[in-house]
C-alpha cells in the first residue's frame, strides 16, 4: 500500500514543487494538504496560486486544504512552512506521532536532527533514535538550506579523497529561492542584490554539520573553514556558486575533477526513485553549466560542476550548479523520504500504534 503524505504550506513555492514532484510518484500518494488559516476551507485549486509550468494533478486540485493542526489522515508529512511559524507546527506534529520531513531551517541544527543529504550523510539518520517527542513515534529530519546543498554535494568527494580545509563561495542564487512572490521586479531587474538575510551564516554551519562525523555524542561538526557571499540575481532557477577550496592534502585540478566526477554514490542499488543515477556530473566544456540548459539535469537533482581549474590563492577552483527548489528544497526532501523508507523509518501510522 502506499505511504500517506500529507503537505505543510501546500499552498506556497515549495509546497507546490512537492505537489509537482509528487504526482505519479511509486511510493508516496498525498491525502492531506494543509495550510493557513486563509487558505483553510477552500479546495487547492482555490487556495493556490499555482505558478509551476505543469498544471495542478487533478486529484489534488479539488482536495480540501486543511489548517496545521496534527490531525491530518496520513503517515508522514513533508514540511513547505516558512521559518516564522516552523518550529510550533512541525513540532506539534513529531509531539503527535507524526514523522517530519522539514525544508524549514529552526531545527536543522539541533543536535539530535539530522541534517541530510542522502548521497553525503545516510547514517545522520540514526540521530532519530536519540530524539524524544513523548513516546509517540514522531521525528524531525531535515534538508539543508538550498544554497548549501550544491556546495556540500561537490565538497564531499573532496573532502573524502582529501580532506577539504577551507572554501570560499561566492553564490548567483535564483529567484524562486526567495518564494512567491519573492523579490520585487524593480529591484532586481538588470541588477544583482548581495545580500540575503542569513544565508551566508547557514552556508558554513550547516556544511561543517553535513561533513561531520556521527560519534556518541551526535555530530561532531568537520573541521572545514567556510568564507560564502550570496547574491540574488535575475535568474529563474538554479543557484551557481564559483568556489575555492583548499585541500588538506596536496591534489591537482585534474586529480579533484577526476574525483568529483567518479563520485559513487551510497544510494546506488537502493532503487529510490528521486535518486539520480550520476549525482555529479563534471563538464570539460569551460562554458557550463548553466542554469538555463543543466538546472534540470536529472530531473534537478544532479548537481553539476564545471572550471576545475588551479586556484593560485587556495588551490582549486570550480563552478557548481544545483537547481535550488528541486535538489536544494522539495525534491531533496522526497529523496530523504525514500531513504527512510528503504531503512524501515516510515511505515504507516496505524502501524506505529500497533507497535507501541
Amino acid at each position: 500500500m502506499p505511504i500517506r503524505v500529507g503537505i505543510l504550506g501546500a499552498t506556497g513555492a515549495v509546497g507546490q514543487t512537492f505537489v509537482d514532484l509528487l504526482d505519479g510518484h511509486p511510493l508516496f500518494t498525498i491525502t492531506a494538504l494543509a495550510a493557513s488559516e486563509r487558505s483553510a476551507g477552500k479546495t487547492y485549486r482555490e487556495a493556490a496560486n499555482w505558478i509551476g509550468g505543469n498544471e495542478i494533478p487533478d486529484r489534488v486540485a479539488e482536495m480540501m486544504v486543511q489548517s496545521c493542526k496534527p490531525v491530518l489522515d496520513c503517515d508522514f508529512v513533508f514540511s513547505g512552512l516558512d521559518a516564522s511559524v516552523a518550529g510550533d507546527i512541525e513540532g506539534a506534529f513529531a509531539r503527535a506521532g507524526y514523522p517530519v520531513i522539514s525544508n524549514a531551517r529552526n531545527y536543522r541544527m539541533e543536535p539530535d536532527v539530522p541534517l541530510l543529504i542522502p548521497e553525503v550523510n545516510p547514517g545522520h539518520t540514526a540521530l532519530i533514535g536519540r530524539q524524544d517527542w513523548g513516546g509517540s513515534g514522531g521525528f524531525i529530519v531535515t534538508n539543508p538550506n538550498c544554497s548549501t546543498v550544491g556546495l556540500v554535494m561537490a565538497l564531499k568527494p573532496l573532502h573524502d579523497a582529501f580532506g577539504v580545509a577551507a572554501a570560499h563561495v561566492v553564490t548567483l542564487q535564483a529567484l524562486s529561492g526567495a518564494g512567491y512572490p519573492g523579490v520585487s521586479s524593480l529591484d532586481i531587474m538588470g541588477n544583482v542584490i548581495p545580500h540575503i538575510g542569513g544565508e551566508e551564516a547557514k552556508m558554513a554551519t550547516e556544511t561543517r554539520k553535513l561533513l561531520g562525523t556521527l560519534t556518541e555524542a551526535g555530530v561532531e561538526p568537520a573541521d572545514v573553514t567556510i568564507s560564502a557571499q550570496c547574491n540574488r540575481v535575475p535568474v529563474l532557477d538554479g543557484h551557481m556558486e564559483c568556489v575555492s577550496v583548499r585541500l588538506k592534502a596536496p591534489a591537482s585540478a585534474e586529480e579533484a575533477a577526476n574525483v568529483m566526477a567518479s563520485f559513487e554514490s551510497p544510494l546506488a542499488g537502493m532503487g529510490l526513485s528521486t535518486a539520480p543515477e550520476f549525482p555529479i556530473r563534471v563538464f570539460e566544456d569551460e562554458r557550463f553549466p548553466q542554469p538555463r540548459r543543466h538546472a534540470m539535469a536529472g530531473g534537478g537533482m544532479q548537481v553539476s560542476v564545471g572550471k576545475v581549474r588551479e586556484c593560485p590563492v587556495l588551490g582549486v577552483k570550480f563552478v557548481v550548479l544545483s537547481h535550488n527548489t528541486i535538489r536544494g528544497a522539495a525534491g531533496g526532501a522526497i529523496l530523504n523520504a525514500e531513504l527512510l523508507n528503504a531503512q524501515g523509518r516510515l511505515v504507516r501510522r496505524t502501524e506505529a500504534v500497533a507497535v507501541e
